[in-house]
């Protein structure tokens, strides 16, 4: 399990090397988005690993 469990904003790793922004979390399941992509669901948020943080995000202008 992460140390720490994504929240919606956070930029994750969903695969190795690919990442998507939580975009909602809607009873328990975690909708991620990636550019080009349409989202998706993700029922078990054990595989996501957070890279940055929603506010890391914001500090950095993505947002």
């Amino acid at each position: 399990m992460n140390a720490r469990q994504p929240e919606v904003g956070d930029e994750v790793e969903y695969a190795p090397g690919r990442r998507a922004v939580v975009t909602d979390i809607r009873r328990g399941v975690y909708y991620l988005r990636a550019p080009g992509k349409r989202e998706w669901p993700v029922p078990d948020p054990d595989p996501l690993t957070v890279k940055r943080a929603r506010a890391e995000r914001i500090a950095a202008g993505d947002l």
